[in-house]
């Protein structure tokens, strides 16, 4: 049941525009995303939902001829600024990507990888990193007899859930995940969304998804977006009884062309 405790925005975005070359893939964004929350980006391809995620720790940097304008405010700090630390910032703002990618490692190296970075060596602190961050997805029980095994052994499922325990092992505030079950299961699916509900009560969420009943299912707020705009974000249970555009009740309805 959610409560109605306001939460504080751990982003604010303002006025954001970016252009990959000369097309301009998002126009004047602007909304908080609140800690402790889900929220689901809805809209159809191509409409600017992964870039902008991908905006939120600047992995869109990655990208060659993206340019940015506006503000994108993390804990009070526009992120759009070239003096700030990308190793830390991906610390603190994890993703997941749409199919889980474990590296050729074991189970337990690949949740190791992000503290050894970050200059954790201590064997025992390392167990315990790893151990917890499998319970925190579900997976411990599953997987603790075979830790020391390749991580590509596991079902797509459990491989999605070992992603999501690897961002988790930098101990970071923000999980982007970025349609993480569009290629998994319906048991894995719910396994996934089930975890999202536990998580947000540590971690802020912000989800892209294109199955409208999962954001209706797991999402404190939703945002439409379309053509690169956002047309409404408002409480998710007012956006599939309620909207205030009527582009968005022709998405959410499928009467969208």
């Amino acid at each position: 049941m959610s409560t109605a405790v306001t939460h504080a925005p751990v982003f604010e975005i303002n006025d954001l525009n970016l252009w990959y070359g000369d097309h301009h893939a998002l126009k004047n964004i602007n909304f908080p995303i609140n800690r402790n929350e889900v929220t689901a980006i809805i809209g159809p391809s191509g409409c600017g939902k992964s870039t902008f995620i991908k905006t939120l720790n600047l992995m869109i940097n990655m990208v060659p001829n993206v340019k940015m304008s506006g503000e994108i405010n993390y804990k009070s700090k526009n992120i759009i600024n070239k003096k700030i630390d990308l190793v830390d910032l991906r610390k603190n703002v994890g993703m997941v990507f749409q199919k889980g990618n474990p590296f050729p490692q074991t189970i337990f190296e690949n949740i190791a990888y992000g503290p050894r970075i970050h200059g954790e060596k201590r064997k025992k602190v390392l167990e315990e990193i790893v151990e917890k961050s499998l319970r925190d997805v579900a997976l411990w029980d599953e997987v603790k007899d075979r830790l020391h095994t390749p991580a590509m052994g596991l079902s797509g499922g459990q491989q999605q859930r070992l992603c999501i325990a690897r961002a988790l092992a930098t101990k970071p505030d923000v999980l982007l995940m970025d349609e993480p079950t569009s290629a998994l299961d319906p048991i894995s699916t719910l396994k996934i969304e089930e975890l999202m509900l536990e998580l947000k009560e540590k971690y802020t969420i912000v989800v892209v998804t294109h199955n409208m009943q999962q954001a209706a299912r797991v999402s404190d707020k939703t945002a439409f977006f379309l053509m690169g705009e956002l047309v409404e974000i408002d409480e998710t249970s007012k956006i599939f009884s309620r909207p205030a555009d009527q582009r968005t009740e022709d998405y959410i309805s499928g009467r969208f062309g």
